[in-house]
């Protein structure tokens, strides 16, 4: 995953929007500004990079995701299997995330995942393939229609920064529940995505992280 800082004129346009509807977003979208560009390879590369995130910073992850196409090459189903438990250790994934990258790969062989198919599948259809998969929960899911897909009108509900975030937006006393998330957002459809990226800016440049 990448995350340049270069504004991404992309969400120029839904942002606004969103602040003529929102006056917290209005407010915050003037002192932070646009987020940077930020990206995300679909398919099987893409999904074993989501996993390595789960629970780490962007810059932890980088690192981890570096050591292992130092040990693949690339990142594909047959090399993923290929590596052993060393190379595996050396890469920096714990011992969950190892079973999790090579059941993964088991999945995409066997072609029980079919990744190829989920840019014509609706987000619920999405979710609903992927979470089959083990280690892949709804919060993976949901990154990866963001980022991967691109869909527009997703909130990962369950992302901690994101929670801060709408807590320090809102000025609500505790931080809210992914139901409560989803309530609070419902509003800003259909683009929950756009939403969802300013969140996380704003989590930064707000000094909440």
């Amino acid at each position: 995953m990448s995350d340049k800082k270069i504004p991404d004129e992309a969400l120029r346009a839904p942002l606004e929007a969103l602040s003529r509807q929102d006056p917290d977003v209005a407010k915050a979208y003037i002192e932070c500004g646009l987020p940077p560009t930020r990206s995300q390879d679909a398919g099987f590369n893409g999904l074993v990079g989501m996993i390595i995130s789960q629970q780490v910073s962007v810059q932890s992850a980088k690192a981890i995701l570096g050591r292992l196409l130092e040990q693949v090459g690339e990142i594909t189903p047959e090399n993923i299997l290929a590596l052993d438990d060393d190379g595996m250790k050396a890469a920096g994934l714990s011992r969950p995330k190892q079973r999790y990258t090579r059941a993964l790969a088991e999945d995409v062989l066997s072609a029980r995942l079919q990744l190829e198919r989920l840019s014509e599948m609706a987000d619920d259809d999405v979710i609903d393939h992927l979470i089959q998969a083990k280690g892949i929960g709804r919060w993976t899911c949901e990154v990866y229609l963001l980022f991967a897909l691109k869909r527009p009108d997703v909130m990962p509900a369950a992302d901690l920064a994101l929670q801060e975030a709408m807590k320090h937006l809102k000025g609500l006393e505790n931080r809210p529940t992914p139901k409560e998330m989803y309530e609070l957002s419902e509003s800003w459809r259909p683009f929950r995505s756009a939403g969802a990226r300013f969140l996380w800016h704003y989590y930064r440049h707000a000094g909440i992280a």
